[in-house]
C-alpha cells in the first residue's frame, strides 16, 4: 500500500478511545462520551508513509497525532459519525500537520516533529494561587532541532498555544516553536506538575 500525501496510521492496540483503567484489579470505564476529546486515543501506528514528502516517519513507528483522528461523533441528525480522516479496515489519512511527533521503531525516545516542542507544566509557588500549576511555565521535556534551547531547560510561553497530551505517563502541553517566547535555562527551584491521573 502506498500513499501520495498522507500518512495511513491505525490506532495503537486497535483502540480509538483511552477511557479505561484498572484500579486493584477491577477494569474501570472512566468516560462513556464521544464528544469529550480527552480520552481519545492520540497514538497511532504508521501502516504507510507519503510518496510526495520526504519524512524520518517510516512504516512501524509510532505517532502522536490530533484529537480528532481517531474521534467520533454525532452529525445533525443524530447519527454517530467517523471522522474525515477514517479511510476503511480501521485505518486514517492522517496529514503532515496532524503529526506531533513519533517514536522511531529500534529506540524508546519521543522525536518531535515539524515546528513542535512538548513542555511540561510546573507547580505553582504563589501560595494565593487556585492553580497548582504557574501559568504559562514549563519545562521543557521534547525539543525541536530548530529551537536553540536545550531540554530540561525552563520555558515561558504565549497564553492559549499549549495542548494538552499524556504520554509516558506524563502531563505535557505541545505547542509550536514560535510559542515559546523566553527560556530561563535549567533552574534546580522549579518542580514539574504531574497530576495523579496521569499515571
Amino acid at each position: 500500500m502506498h500513499s501520495l500525501y498522507d500518512f495511513i496510521v491505525k490506532p495503537v492496540d486497535d483502540h480509538r478511545y483511552n477511557n479505561k483503567k484498572e484500579i486493584a484489579g477491577v477494569q474501570f470505564v472512566t468516560n462513556t462520551s464521544l464528544e469529550s476529546f480527552k480520552n481519545v486515543n492520540r497514538q497511532g501506528v504508521v501502516i504507510a508513509v507519503p510518496k510526495a514528502f520526504d519524512t524520518p516517519i517510516k512504516p512501524g513507528d509510532i505517532v502522536i497525532i490530533h484529537h480528532n483522528v481517531f474521534r467520533r461523533f454525532y452529525d445533525v441528525r443524530g447519527k454517530e459519525k467517523n471522522s474525515r480522516s477514517y479511510m476503511f479496515d480501521g485505518m486514517y489519512a492522517v496529514s503532515l500537520d496532524q503529526i506531533y511527533a513519533y517514536q522511531p521503531l529500534s529506540t524508546t525516545d519521543w522525536q518531535t516533529f515539524n515546528d513542535y516542542c512538548f513542555v511540561q507544566p510546573v507547580k505553582s509557588t504563589d501560595e494565593s494561587s487556585t492553580s497548582k500549576e504557574k501559568e504559562l511555565h514549563g519545562i521543557l521535556r521534547y525539543t525541536n532541532k530548530k529551537l536553540n534551547i536545550e531540554k530540561g531547560e525552563t520555558v515561558c510561553f504565549t497564553p492559549d498555544s499549549e495542548f494538552e497530551f499524556v504520554f509516558n505517563d506524563m502531563l505535557l502541553y505541545c505547542m509550536k516553536l514560535n510559542n515559546i517566547v523566553l527560556s530561563y535555562g535549567i533552574r534546580e527551584g522549579d518542580e514539574e506538575y504531574n497530576p495523579s491521573w496521569t499515571r
